[in-house]
């Protein structure tokens, strides 16, 4: 089953914003699963990984109008 989640054509605006805000909600996700976690391997490994969603979201705000122009963003996610 594939699911349709986000497809279109943005503004850089509404790029910027949408991208924004996917990310936080996986950090946010990222986040309740550290506080519920004991396992300090998959604390960490989590810790890493909203590192480097918040470094690719400082990436996606520096970029210019130009860069972002007529930007396409594709999201499929395929359940089993």
């Amino acid at each position: 089953m594939k699911i349709n989640l986000i497809e279109g054509t943005y503004s850089v605006g509404e790029a910027q914003e949408l991208l924004n805000k996917i990310i936080q909600v996986k950090i946010a996700y990222l986040e309740s699963k550290i506080s519920s976690s004991c396992n300090e391997e998959d604390i960490k490994q989590r810790e890493n990984r909203i590192k480097s969603l918040q470094t690719q979201r400082a990436d996606i705000n520096k970029l210019s109008a130009e860069e972002m122009r007529g930007i396409t963003i594709h999201l499929n996610i395929d359940l089993d």
